[in-house]
């Protein structure tokens, strides 16, 4: 095994002992991971706090876990030590990581041991603030834009749920692509975001018709659709593609069955991951940070993911100076 030689026996984490509401994380002590010969020692720095991680702490996903249980799909951080059979990264190094039902645990501790095709470096134009919501987001925004829809120059996407974490990464991947992108929010507030991010037209959903706002974006209707959010409405997004058009969604989101569409997943390996990078620093990219905390709040932020309406992305700050935890909502 290779390491700095600073990795403790015991570290900081919260976790929970049974599932439930936000009430069941809670902060303590557990002993560092023990590493595999294919895996990643990560110095956590930023994790990213999504609706996954809600889910899982509500249960889903349960198979093979055992309390205590660290949550924490997604984040960044700082290589600490690497198993004997890992090629390709070296201590120091800074990373993103997919944690999704490790069953070691995840992000919302002070390190975290991870298969090495789940660990990247970090995109380079990017910081660990930034980074630590991308791994999951990001690689469910560039399945939905590439692998679901095969978005290319000229096509006009209708992106619907545009402000959460996977929807202000995917609308500038789909401009990336050179796509043609109108995209929905829940409040005006939203609206001004997504044109901020790139969007060609933004629309409030409270008060705007998708569909004829979507007809006069694109008179014959969008080419594709990327639903982010079901429930009700989604009607009005088969109303606004074309006649042959597509529509995906994530595996997770509320779907009608008698509407067809596309249901993926982002999967996290080493070719996703480098599609990912390259696509974020090919250009200025923007990772709205709608609210930051600290270890000790990580409950917190789960009730703030739980309220919904964010405009961005919220993150757990887990190496946070006194500096730095001054910025922490």
């Amino acid at each position: 095994m290779r390491t700095d030689g600073t990795v403790p026996r015991f570290m900081r984490a919260v976790a929970i002992d049974a599932f439930g509401g936000p009430e069941r994380l809670v902060a303590r002590e557990l002993r560092v991971p023990e590493l595999d010969a294919n895996e990643v020692l990560i110095r956590v720095d930023t994790a990213g706090v999504g609706i996954w991680d809600a889910k899982m702490r509500r249960g889903a996903f349960s198979r093979g876990k055992a309390f205590p249980l660290v949550l924490g799909a997604e984040g960044s951080g700082t290589i600490a030590s690497l198993g004997d059979d890992v090629q390709g990264l070296s201590v120091g190094d800074a990373v993103i990581g997919y944690a999704y039902g490790d069953r070691k645990g995840g992000f919302y501790a002070d390190y975290v041991a991870l298969r090495a095709e789940h660990v990247a470096p970090m995109p380079r134009t990017l910081e660990f603030r930034e980074a630590g919501p991308i791994p999951v987001a990001g690689l469910t925004a560039l399945a939905g834009i590439d692998d679901a829809l095969g978005l290319r120059a000229g096509t006009a996407v209708l992106i619907h749920g545009a402000t959460g974490s996977v929807g202000v990464m995917a609308v500038q991947l789909a401009k990336r692509r050179g796509a043609r992108v109108i995209a929905t929010a829940r409040d005006r507030e939203g609206v001004e975001l997504l044109r901020a991010l790139g969007a060609d037209a933004a629309l409030d959903t409270h008060h705007d018709d998708v569909a004829a706002v979507a007809r006069t974006f694109a008179p014959h209707g969008v080419d594709a659709v990327l639903a982010l959010a079901g429930g009700l409405g989604v009607e009005r997004l088969a109303a606004a593609l074309r006649d042959g058009g597509t529509i995906a969604r994530p595996n997770g989101v509320e779907w009608p069955s008698e509407i067809a569409a596309i249901a993926f997943d982002g999967v996290p390996n080493p070719a996703a991951f480098a599609r990912l990078s390259a696509a974020i620093d090919e250009a200025p990219f923007a990772v709205p940070i709608a609210a930051m905390y600290s270890l000790d709040d990580t409950a917190e932020a789960h009730r703030r993911l739980e309220r919904r309406r964010i405009h961005g992305t919220i993150v757990v700050v887990v190496d946070a100076t006194e500096d730095a935890l001054e910025e922490v909502a």
